[in-house]
């Protein structure tokens, strides 16, 4: 799973229109949103660092619910857009996420379980184990 880094809205417009999750590493305006759910009709998550998390408009908060895009919470550590970027998810992670869902642990003590082995935010891991409860 690998998710697109967006550094600055002038991005935005150079987007591929498959993307299905981003992460915006700049202070997003409403009309940000709005221009990003435009050119990615297929974007079903959107993270932010949490700074940033307290100054988006509670008015986006549903028009993103009602396009069914979650609006995440966390950082992306360690990761250099200049070499790429994406940031991946390892497939080891993936697959730690997808055997305890299977074992029936319920998604609190997943997050607690995979954020002790690694620096994914929780909002993250809460989204990556839902999709694999749907799927």
């Amino acid at each position: 799973m690998k998710f697109r880094i967006i550094s600055s809205k002038n991005e935005i417009l150079d987007l591929n229109q498959n993307e299905r999750m981003v992460h915006l590493a700049f202070r997003p305006s409403n009309m940000d949103f709005v221009n990003l759910m435009n050119r990615c009709p297929r974007l079903r998550a959107i993270q932010i660092p949490p700074s940033y998390n307290k100054t988006v408009s509670k008015a986006v908060i549903p028009f993103l619910e009602m396009q069914g895009i979650e609006l995440l919470e966390g950082d992306v550590w360690g990761h250099r857009k200049d070499i790429d970027e994406y940031y991946v998810i390892d497939l080891t992670t993936l697959e730690e996420i997808d055997a305890l869902i299977s074992k029936g642990v319920n998604i609190k003590e997943t997050v607690v379980q995979i954020q002790a082995k690694s620096r994914l935010p929780p909002d993250l891991i809460k989204y990556i184990a839902k999709a694999k409860i749907t799927t």
